[in-house]
């Protein structure tokens, strides 16, 4: 099983970190989860098109995990896909798209008839709402939908992959979520958020004390996230939905290291875990992550 960070930004715009966005592949089965701002760029540069995605996961309806979802289908459609993209979401998530795809229909329909491709199925959407506890299955994957707690946003989620005896644990946005640490236990690799406070300061006219303590309250702080890792006694942590997107990153790496004893990544676009090889690349680099990762269930 491999893991791509597409996307390891958050609202803010960045041009090194794009929307929220993860790819986990795993024989022959390739899952998206999240489709932030970007994402079908970093799609094509990480080497599998919207054409060939078995599914689509989406962890809440935040927009800038989905604010890309038509750009996907449309980009799918011309790169020749011949079948309708399974969407999986929390509730609401039919409702929305179904309000994305009428807002476009004017452009699409006239896209239809004069682009004249041989088949309109990839412009077709099969949406399914799930529930908390749920278990998927999608090709060679068995995923769990994880309740995790994104206050005040109702309905959130994280998922455990798990494939060719991996345990794959992404967390979603989540505030410290026992629920979570207690699905996650025992994990070849966690992928969770973080929120870095230090580099989130009030700047007058731009965000008040109630704003940073509110973003700050729904999110995990770069302070916890080695304690839950360790709680959950993964094999490996890495970091991805980094806010602020510009952090000093080694300041970042010894503060959750100071928790969190195992093999820890701070995510980059693009960058890859092959977490049955028990390796991470990105920009041609390629590291060990040691015999922990590599352990058998």
């Amino acid at each position: 099983m491999e893991f791509v960070f597409l996307g390891t930004g958050c609202p803010v715009v960045s041009t090194e970190r794009y929307g929220p966005a993860q790819l986990v592949l795993s024989e022959g089965t390739a899952v998206l989860v999240d489709c932030g701002s970007g994402v079908t760029q970093r799609l094509v540069a990480a080497g599998t098109m919207g054409r060939d995605l078995d599914a689509l996961l989406l962890t809440h309806l935040h927009s800038d995990h989905l604010v890309d979802l038509y750009q996907l289908i449309v980009s799918s459609w011309h790169q020749g896909r011949d079948r309708p993209l399974p969407i999986y979401g929390p509730p609401g998530t039919r409702r929305y798209v179904e309000g994305l795809m009428a807002l476009w229909e004017p452009e699409l329909s006239q896209r239809i008839a004069h682009e004249k491709r041989p088949s309109t199925a990839a412009l077709e959407t099969a949406v399914t709402e799930i529930a908390a506890e749920e278990v998927l299955s999608i090709g060679a994957v068995r995923v769990t939908v994880v309740p995790v707690d994104h206050q005040p946003v109702r309905h959130a989620f994280g998922f455990i992959f798990e494939s060719g005896g991996r345990k794959l644990a992404i967390s979603g946005d989540t505030r410290r979520c026992p629920a979570l640490i207690e699905a996650a236990k025992g994990s070849d690799l966690l992928v969770h958020e973080v929120f870095v406070h230090r580099e989130m300061p009030v700047v007058e006219g731009l965000r008040s004390a109630e704003t940073v303590a509110n973003v700050a309250g729904y999110h995990t702080l770069s302070s916890e996230v080695g304690k839950i890792a360790a709680e959950a006694e993964v094999a490996c942590l890495a970091l991805t939905h980094f806010v602020p997107p510009a952090c000093d990153r080694q300041t970042l790496l010894d503060e959750v290291a100071a928790d969190f004893a195992g093999p820890l990544v701070l995510g980059e676009d693009l960058m890859r875990i092959d977490i049955s090889r028990g390796s991470v690349s990105h920009a041609g680099a390629v590291l060990g992550l040691g015999a922990v990762i590599k352990r058998s269930h």
